[in-house]
């Protein structure tokens, strides 16, 4: 039969020659791309044999492509599955494999045609498991880096907190912030005393917020975080070379970085003796010395210091220095405890019930009348810190759409109900108990509110006055 040039059959047999030749370029371009991959990848037919996989495949098992190919996989690769999945049909992810005393992660995913599996990929993942645990540990410490930066431009950025941000209503913590608000204005050093937990915190960004220098930085120190042989490079910062492993130009301190704005100087009461002095020396000066510099440098920064610590106690026992004390106490702020303020608490706990609904996800619509009366009942020697964390509990263990009694933690209904003891139960025990708080509260009323004074009336420490005050949950009448 002759095939003539433009016909039917001359065209039909010229399509099937193109599609031969793009088949033939498409499996030599599969190929050389299985044979570059990175990753060790195997194919096999139905029947478990070898039809195709790549070099880096072939040399971890110490052969080459073409003793693989065509060889059942069972003979040439320990431990595998691929026969398996070929029989059943059902893929296998991040499944771990032995293969010559490494342990890798390997996938093996079936191919179907018209329903029926004509190949079975595997792909080796990581050459071992080691390479995943070195993957995560980077993972983490990139992470990890990550947040710190993040934490470094917010407090570069500013404040975050005004006076509003502050709940309550009642009178002591009112008062507390019509002062803080009236300070703000000036360029006055400002001291917050108060326990853990109060909020101190929040008063050094409202102060900041309200003041002056609001547009500028405010930068947080962590006094009871720098180690010594820091100390100097963290607040005031360095020149170029100034150490092996300086940065090249150098590096900006605390007290650099908050030039022209606020610099909160939390937890100050924790500063050794040796590193106070040089922070008084800043103070006093106004100016700071880089480590390496040749030459002191000007600062105009408005200093907040936080404490939990009774300073004037530390400065009788020596472990603070009074000038530095006096230089810090110029205006001082006593953050109440909770404890001392009931009457927010329902605003507080309702404030911190809205934050916790919106970080974990897990609706709630408040309090029941019998959880909050053992909330109010509690002495909260950990303060919204501890209110905080006492809900958060109760949020993922209670039964319906509100907090009850029976949702908290029985630590603190457990503290209530031993503090209310019904009076057919009063030992000697608790018989003293209420003689020493009648005690404490006649002093402090013949003291008009003067802790100080009624510590020494009483002739007990300070110290010892607030822990008898915390735990009996009285206030100086």
């Amino acid at each position: 039969m002759k095939i003539r040039r433009g016909g039917w059959i001359h065209a039909l047999l010229t399509g099937l020659a193109r599609r031969v030749r793009e088949a033939e370029r498409e499996r030599r371009v599969l190929d050389e791309a299985l044979s570059h991959a990175y990753e060790g990848l195997i194919i096999t037919d139905p029947r478990g044999r070898i039809v195709k996989c790549s070099r880096a495949y072939a040399a971890f098992l110490g052969l080459t492509v073409e003793e693989m190919v065509g060889r059942p996989v069972t003979e040439v690769v320990e431990n595998t599955r691929m026969d398996v999945v070929a029989r059943t049909g059902v893929a296998e992810f991040a499944q771990v494999q032995k293969i010559r005393g490494h342990e890798m992660i390997c996938s093996r995913i079936p191919i179907f045609e018209r329903g029926e599996v004509v190949a079975v990929v595997g792909k080796i993942i990581f050459r071992d498991v080691d390479d995943l645990f070195a993957m995560s540990a980077r993972f983490k410490s990139l992470k990890s880096e990550l947040e710190f930066y993040k934490a470094e431009l917010n407090r570069r950025i500013g404040a975050r907190y005004s006076f509003e941000n502050i709940v309550g209503r009642s009178a002591v913590l009112e008062q507390v912030k019509a002062l803080g608000r009236k300070v703000a204005k000036s360029d006055t050093t400002v001291l917050l005393q108060g326990e853990s937990g109060t909020g101190k915190e929040l008063f050094a960004h409202a102060i900041h917020v309200e003041s002056n220098r609001a547009l500028e930085p405010f930068v947080k120190v962590n006094c009871g975080a720098i180690p010594e042989s820091l100390f100097e490079s963290e607040l005031f910062g360095y020149a170029p070379g100034a150490f092996t492993g300086a940065q090249k130009g150098g590096k900006k301190g605390k007290f650099g970085l908050a030039d022209g704005g606020t610099l909160f100087l939390d937890e100050v009461g924790e500063l050794p003796l040796v590193m106070q002095v040089k922070l008084l020396r800043a103070l006093q000066e106004k100016e700071i010395e880089p480590v390496g510099a040749l030459e002191a440098e000007p600062v105009d920064v408005r200093i907040v210091a936080a404490t939990n610590r009774d300073l004037e106690e530390q400065v009788r026992r020596g472990a603070f220095r009074q000038d530095l004390y006096y230089r810090l106490d110029v205006v001082k702020l006593e953050i109440p405890p909770l404890r001392e303020r009931r009457e927010d608490l329902p605003l507080v706990a309702e404030k911190l019930l809205r934050q916790l609904e919106r970080e974990t996800g897990v609706p709630v619509e408040g309090l029941e009348p019998d959880a909050l009366e053992v909330l109010k009942a509690h002495s909260w020697p950990g303060n919204v810190r501890e209110l905080r964390n006492v809900l958060e509990q109760a949020l993922y263990v209670k039964g319906g759409n509100r907090i009850r009694r029976e949702d908290l933690p029985h630590a603190v209904v457990g503290s209530v109900e031993e503090a209310r003891p019904p009076e057919q139960l009063l030992t000697l025990k608790h018989r003293l108990r209420q003689t020493e708080e009648e005690i404490l509260r006649k002093a402090l009323r013949e003291a008009r509110g003067d802790r100080l004074e009624a510590a020494r009336r009483l002739g007990i420490s300070k110290s010892s006055l607030y822990a008898k005050i915390e735990q009996y949950r009285i206030a100086a009448d």
